[in-house]
């Protein structure tokens, strides 16, 4: 009984951490165990922490306001022009930037896939076509389509433990040092080119989709301030999870003899001949939850912005709600079924997103000591000290990513 209501009680916060443990972060925690061992273990712990506290805020705003993000920054924020640049930056980097992004979440799904099933390509008027999308996008729109908030908190939330316990199981099977993760977690070291794959870390953890999800999420499932503490509980467990789930792949990679790996199905590949099949099968099946949950959440939270910014007050079975996530849907399946890579629209969503991440820390910071809007539920100045930190290195990141994307590092 205890179980069945703690699993009952898991909610928006395992949707965020569905979006957040997408391909991308397998790839980047892969890369990051094969080359730095450990070492940077800090930084997932570090990103998981300020990920948990980000997210409490958008979850005490989204229920006490009974709004989403988007919405409650079009509320507060009077300058017009200002609000019109904010409106634009938003909808660039998270429905623009989600539409680049979808192609890499459902690629990872096949991923994972075709480390269980083999390849399923087939060549249609000279176009090579990956039948593999057509499963992941079907059955993401399936679970999107139902528009049933509940239901589709219940098959993600299951899909992320399936995801959880493969990703661990697989870490477990490698018989890690448990003195060297210790020491990786809580030591801080930054290995000599090494500051990339922090970046990517933390980068890939705290997330701006996911404030703007969050925070329409938790009103679709609370709706008092009685039911703070348990949104906050809800938060924690997921996002630890989520943590845990990025620090597994990181301990899983080291285990590897082999410098020569790019992503989780070469990991998989790679782990098979000393610790058998089981950790192939392990971390296909993660790779593949850890795909399809990013790519039913990425048009879920797109959905959501347009909809905050755009002031529609439309509901999840609406038709411009649906039309937008099934316009990223089909984007990427398309992409991801002929290989095709947006590499200008996907640099444009890093540049976006790398503006867009502190200034909403920064404007998040502001709205959460808003008395008039939130009472005594304001921030307190610890959460406001642990908020400046955040906002301090988000804006690092940020600076980091873009000058990435422009190869200036």
């Amino acid at each position: 009984m205890k179980f069945k209501k703690w699993f009952e009680q898991l909610g928006p916060g395992t949707l965020v951490a569905a979006a957040f443990i997408g391909p991308g972060t397998v790839t980047v925690c892969t890369l990051a165990g094969v080359h730095f061992g450990m070492a940077l273990l800090w930084a997932l712990l570090l990103s998981t922490l300020a990920t948990i506290a980000l997210q409490e805020m958008t979850a005490r705003l989204g229920i006490l306001t009974q709004k989403g993000l988007a919405e409650v920054l079009r509320d507060t924020i009077q300058q017009p022009i200002l609000k019109i640049m904010i409106t634009f930056l938003i909808l660039a980097a998270i429905v623009v930037g989600n539409a680049s992004y979808e192609a890499g979440n459902i690629s990872g799904g096949i991923l994972g896939l075709e480390t269980l099933l083999g390849v399923w390509i087939y060549d249609i008027g000279g176009i090579h076509f990956n039948m593999m999308s057509m499963v992941i996008g079907v059955i993401a729109f399936i679970l999107l389509y139902i528009g049933n908030y509940k239901f589709l908190e219940r098959a993600l939330v299951g899909l992320v433990l399936l995801m959880s316990s493969s990703f661990v199981l697989a870490a477990i099977l490698t018989k890690p040092n448990l003195f060297e993760i210790v020491k990786g977690a809580f030591l801080p070291k930054v290995p000599s080119g090494s500051l990339l794959t922090i970046v990517g870390l933390i980068g890939t953890t705290v997330v701006p989709y996911n404030l703007f999800l969050h925070a329409s999420l938790v009103k679709e499932k609370w709706t008092s301030a009685n039911e703070l503490s348990i949104a906050r509980k809800d938060t924690v467990i997921s996002i630890g999870l989520g943590g845990l789930v990025s620090m597994s792949i990181l301990i899983a990679a080291v285990a590897i003899p082999s410098n020569d790996i790019t992503n989780a199905a070469d990991l998989a590949e790679s782990l098979t001949p000393v610790y058998g099949h089981f950790a192939k099968y392990f971390l296909g099946i993660g790779l593949f939850a850890a795909g399809i949950t990013s790519a039913i959440t990425a048009p879920l939270a797109a959905a959501y912005v347009a909809n905050g910014c755009l002031g529609w007050k439309a509901s999840l079975q609406s038709k411009r709600f649906r039309a937008v996530w099934i316009f990223i849907l089909a984007t990427g399946v398309l992409f991801a079924a002929i290989g095709f890579k947006p590499i200008e629209i996907i640099k444009f969503a890093q540049i976006a997103n790398g503006i867009l991440l502190p200034l909403i820390v920064g404007i998040l910071l502001w709205i959460m000591n808003h008395k008039t809007l939130l009472g005594k539920y304001s921030n307190s100045k610890f959460k406001n000290a642990v908020g400046i930190v955040i906002l301090i290195i988000s804006i690092f990141l940020g600076v980091k990513s873009i000058i990435a994307v422009f190869g200036l590092l």
